[in-house]
Formats: structure tokens, sequence, C-alpha cells
């Protein structure tokens, strides 16, 4: 292991530390009573008597000379400064602990504990005044610490040393978090996201509940799987592309509402948009249709929208986002004619390939219908859809595991939801007749043998259930990433995961 200058001091200050008797990981519970903001938002100059505060967190800064220093604590909430003086966190006559320790051997990011009294100093700025300092934990590696300088000619402060590639800052996020506390608000937000949708849907007397990531059979999409081997039962597994076919299994089994939040994985492309696995939450509730549907999701995420931001208007890039429904209706074929000025409504396969070959659409072999009218929308609606939008009836072939149009032949009871020019949730009146979904699985076993690696498989178990009956019901599934990108306006979706996947490092 190569290592840089600064590692190699800081290795030489932790021996140093062990070899003055101090242990630089100790394994004392150390008691924090207070947090900066916290104090921050809550000190009274003009109480009687000093606050007795006990904190820990990374000390940033360290500034002084002689027996008096200042420093900055980082905790989870922020930093509140730190006014160090020899004699008080010494006060008998060994001064080690402040003279080698915290003026010699102390590091930036280093943890360490500290007890004192809050108070002002002659600038106004809230501090602690430090009578006990420990140190918590040594830090080998320096932090990239940002840094300003006033340009001399404009006057301005320019930020350099900054944090900013996206690569390191996606491989080393606990280094992100640290040295960029804006950050740290997108997840924040993001929990907000799932806390306020989890507590709309149990209020409504709805379950959560989970169900297997490792599958059998991989259905519920049409997506590529991950696959991998069961070595004791020696069979195959998929790491699951979707929840939905044991979601309806538990309404067949007789709960009227079940949803789930949980991470889905497709062996797929990576973009801006997409990552291998991402978190979605899935509900469906019994004797419901899609059209009910529509209002429950313009109720749920209005609701997640304040939660989040704390109104329905959003910044989105150089777009307002107004969340509050109700929102737009179009059609399938509707949004294709409004934004084309072609109606693929009666087209057959030949007429569509001939259509995007006129849009310049790229296709190929294995697309069917649903497929090319896919494409088609994709390529030349979606960019279109700004503010909240269902679109909705979408061709029978699209959709094998939505229920029948009740009025319209050849299409199914299916709507998306488009923001932003993403989708953003889809949901169907469920397909609940055995009969009807043995045939749609039949169909998509016709398209893989075309070369479809995303048609569906057709799973006997969940046809067994059908059987046995599943009430009418309506389900919906809302992609997590997709939305909090919204909420916290973010045009990645690497901004919103902690982790996401990466190359290999070289």
């Amino acid at each position: 292991m190569q290592l840089s200058e600064q590692e190699i001091v800081r290795r030489d200050a932790l021996q140093k530390i062990r070899d003055l008797g101090i242990n630089p990981y100790p394994a004392e519970q150390f008691n924090v009573t207070a947090f900066a903001q916290e104090i921050k938002e809550n000190y009274n100059p003009d109480a009687e008597e000093e606050r007795e505060v006990s904190m820990a967190g990374r000390v940033m800064i360290v500034r002084g000379k002689g027996k008096v220093s200042f420093a900055e604590l980082q905790d989870s909430t922020g930093r509140i400064q730190l006014f160090v003086k020899r004699d008080n966190i010494c006060p008998n006559e060994d001064k080690t602990l402040y003279d080698e320790v915290f003026k010699k051997l102390l590091d930036i990011g280093d943890f360490a504990g500290v007890k004192g009294e809050v108070f002002t100093t002659k600038t106004g700025e809230i501090s602690v005044r430090v009578k006990e300092f420990v140190l918590l934990s040594k830090s080998l590696k320096p932090l990239p610490i940002v840094k300003t300088r006033v340009n001399e000619e404009t006057g301005e402060t320019e930020v350099y040393d900054a944090f900013t590639d996206p690569e390191l800052r996606y491989r080393q996020r606990y280094v992100d978090l640290v040295v960029n506390p804006q950050v740290k608000e997108i997840f924040i937000k993001r929990s907000k996201v799932i806390n306020s949708m989890r507590s709309y849907f149990d209020e409504q007397g709805w379950m959560e509940v989970e169900t297997p990531i490792l599958q059998p059979i991989h259905g519920g999409a049409a997506a590529r799987p991950f696959q991998t081997h069961h070595n004791s039962l020696d069979m195959p597994l998929y790491l699951r592309i979707a929840n939905e076919l044991y979601l309806k299994r538990l309404i067949v089994g007789g709960f009227d509402g079940v949803y789930e939040f949980g991470k889905m994985f497709r062996n797929e492309g990576m973009d801006r948009t997409h990552n291998p696995e991402f978190t979605s939450m899935e509900i469906y509730v019994a004797y419901k249709d899609y059209i009910w549907m529509m209002k429950m999701v313009e109720e749920c995420i209005e609701r997640v929208a304040i939660a989040v931001t704390g109104g329905t208007k959003v910044m989105v890039g150089e777009n307002e986002i107004d969340f509050k429904g109700p929102y737009r209706k179009l059609s399938m074929y509707d949004s294709i004619k409004e934004y084309t000025g072609i109606d693929v409504s009666k087209m057959d396969e030949d007429a569509l390939r001939a259509v995007c070959k006129s849009l310049h659409i790229e296709t190929d072999n294995s697309m069917g219908k649903g497929k090319l009218i896919d494409e088609i929308f994709g390529e030349k609606v979606e960019d279109h859809l700004i503010q909240p939008t269902y679109i909705t009836d979408y061709p029978i072939e699209m959709t094998p595991l939505a229920k029948k149009h009740r009025t319209e032949e050849g299409l199914v009871e299916r709507f998306e939801l488009f923001v932003n020019g993403k989708e953003i949730a889809n949901a169907y009146s469920e397909l609940n007749d055995p009969i009807d979904q043995r045939e749609r699985f039949e169909d998509q076993l016709k398209l893989a043998a075309r070369g479809d690696d995303e048609a569906m498989a057709l799973d006997e178990d969940f046809l067994r259930a059908l059987e046995y009956g599943m009430p009418p019901t309506s389900g919906l599934g809302i992609g997590i990433d997709r939305l909090t990108m919204m909420l916290t306006n973010q045009s990645s979706i690497q901004e919103v995961l902690f982790f996401p996947q990466m190359k290999a490092e070289k």
C-alpha cells in the first residue's frame, strides 16, 4: 500500500499519541447531550447561567497560538466554534493533552468529544468554552477540505480544492457527506419521501409487507433480470425485477391493501435516470380500479411534496412543477397524435414499422406491436410532458398484466404518470381473469422466441393463485429514486443514491 506524505505524517502522529499512553480509538461510551444546530437555534444570551453541553464530532478547523486556540467541531447537524484554553482542559500540572495532542498531533477530520459551556465571543459568535477534551478516533487520511480566496481584481470570494468530481463523490460518498454538507440534505429529503408516503398508506389501513428478492421466475415487468444459482437447491434464481406477482398473491390470500418499499434489479443500461438496482414502492388495493387510483396518487404525491418541500410547487431544472392535483389526462394514442400528427390506433405491426422509419426511430425484428408503439411514444412524446400528466389506456400488447378496457377494444386500463419528461408512476386495473392472463403470458413467450429478452416468463404458480380467485384490484408502482430527484431538483439518479453502481475502480 503506497501512502502519501500526509498519510505518513498522520500515522506517525497516531503512534506518538499511543506513546503518550492515550488510546486514539477508545472503547468507552461518550455521552452526547447537545448538537450544533440545536445549540445555535436555542441559545439565550440573557440566561443567568451558561448552559453545560457534551458534544462529539469531527474537528474541521484549528487556529490560534499559545495557550488559547479556536476550533470548529462538525457533528451530524452542522458546525460550532470551540474555545479551547490550555488551563481549562489541563487543570493540573500535566499540560500534555493541550501542548502535545491538541496543538501538535490533532488533525483535521479527527473525531473528538468535548464538554463545556455555551457562550458568545466578543465578536458575537456562539461557541463552546471547552472544559474537557477527549480524542475519540484518529483520521489517517486527509479530508479534501474546500478552501476560499478573495479575487483581488473582482473582490469576489472564489472556491477552490472543492470535492466536486462526480466519480470520486459517488465512490467515496462517506467523504462527500463530510465535506459537502448540502449533499446530506438530499438524503434527509429522500427519507421524508418514503416516510410521508408510508404514513399516508398506514392511515388508510393498508399493510406494509415483504416479498422475496430471490425469485425462481422473473416476472411483473418487462426487463432483463440478473441470474444466479442456488447451490443447495441446484436451481437458477433471479433477482426480482418487480414484486407485483407476489403482492397480488397476498390480495388473493385475503388482504384488502398491501404495499412494499423495496429494491428492484434490472440487468440493463445505466444513464442519468437508470441504475441497475433502484427503489420502488408498489401497492395493491382490492375492489378499486385505475380511475380511483389516479385520485389516490394525486392526494398521496401532493402530500409527499408538501412534507418534503413545504409546498406543492417545485423547481425541476428550469421548470416549475406543480404537484397539486388534478393532473392532466391524455390517452396513449391521443398523445402520439398530438405530438406527431399521426394516428397509430388502427395500425398493424408493418404500418408501425413504417412510421418508425419515417420518424427515424431505430427498430429490430424482436419488437412486436406494443414495443413499436412504446418506441414512438418514448422518442416523440415523453419530453413534452412537463407538468404532471397521466398517459392512459395503453394498447393491450404493451401491458400483459392489466385488465382489458371496459369500453375500448384492444386497450387496457393502465396509466403512467409523467413529470418533467420522465415516468414516475405506473398503475393498472389489475387483470384477474386467469384464462386471459394465461393467453397474455403465452403471447409473451412468442415475443421471447423472437429474441425479446425483456419478455415476461410464464408463472404457473401465479396463474394457480388467480384460479382461486382475485377480487377486482388496482395496483400502482412509484419510482422512489426519480420522485426524489424531482423533489430535490437533481438531474442525475446517482445524486439521490448513497452508493450508485460504478465501474470497477482502476
